[in-house]
């Protein structure tokens, strides 16, 4: 027998030798079954043959842990809504920190466009409230308002009654407000004629001393996005979406937007 003869027939004992060794490291769990699944689909990809491929392909992507279905989607759906949220605090703005539940109001909104999937994001318009989900219960609000009265406590120049007196914000420093030409732009931009000496009075005079709100707001974020599923919003028993304002109380406006198919 000629030494090419004995070549070929020791690689081909060798592989399967090690065909069988694959079989049976699988079989005890020592190698993952999708591992030697994807080499299966690899060698069918490489032999050309379309259909045990795509059998092979649809079966290294299943997971246990997951599922999926087809959905059939009907017409697409883009609405924004901007939408005025009344207070439920009485009494005049005093810096104070207050909820209000907006998850009624996306559900009427949901309902009215009746887009069944998607997502829906809530934003603030506004630098001193937040959005978050979170359980809606009233002692729990006090607790929030406690909490974050703690990590920034309101100006010792502030009208709050929870202002320290050794506490100061660079923001709250409003005579030497705007520093530099482009917050004084963005004054004007917003209908304030700063350049006049009377108006740029009126405009100090009506600047709270509130930097301790935009920082709990930066903290407790602007946004929410939840994902919507056969019509229903994907949030937990106990979650409602909130709007937190953190130098009211005051009427507050959000806006709503519904990105998805009916």
């Amino acid at each position: 027998m000629s030494l090419s003869m004995k070549n070929r027939r020791l690689c081909l004992l060798l592989g399967l030798i090690l065909t069988w060794g694959i079989e049976k490291a699988t079989s005890f769990g020592v190698i993952p079954e999708r591992i030697t699944t994807a080499s299966k689909s690899d060698r069918l990809a490489r032999s050309g043959d379309t259909k045990l491929n795509n059998v092979a392909s649809s079966s290294s992507s299943s997971s246990p842990s997951l599922s999926s279905s087809t959905l059939s989607l009907g017409h697409p759906i883009c609405q924004y809504h901007q939408v005025n949220i009344p207070t439920s605090q009485s009494g005049p703005p005093r810096q104070e920190i207050s909820v209000e539940d907006l998850t009624p109001t996306v559900v009427r909104l949901l309902q009215d466009c009746e887009m069944k999937h998607g997502t829906v994001t809530i934003i603030s318009r506004h630098t001193t409230t937040s959005i978050t989900i979170n359980e809606r219960e009233s002692r729990l609000a006090q607790d929030l308002a406690e909490f974050l009265f703690t990590l920034a406590p309101p100006d010792e120049r502030s009208e709050s009654s929870r202002r320290q007196s050794d506490r100061r914000y660079f923001h709250n420093d409003i005579n030497q407000r705007p520093d530099g030409e482009e917050e004084a732009q963005r004054c004007r931009d917003n209908g304030w004629d700063i350049d006049n000496p009377s108006e740029l009075e009126n405009w100090r005079k009506q600047e709270p001393f509130n930097a301790h709100s935009h920082l709990l707001s930066m903290i407790l974020g602007s946004s929410e996005c939840i994902p919507i599923v056969d019509g229903k919003m994907m949030i937990g028993q106990w979650q409602s979406i909130l709007l937190v304002d953190l130098d009211g109380p005051r009427d507050r406006t959000v806006g709503i937007q519904f990105m998805g198919y009916s």
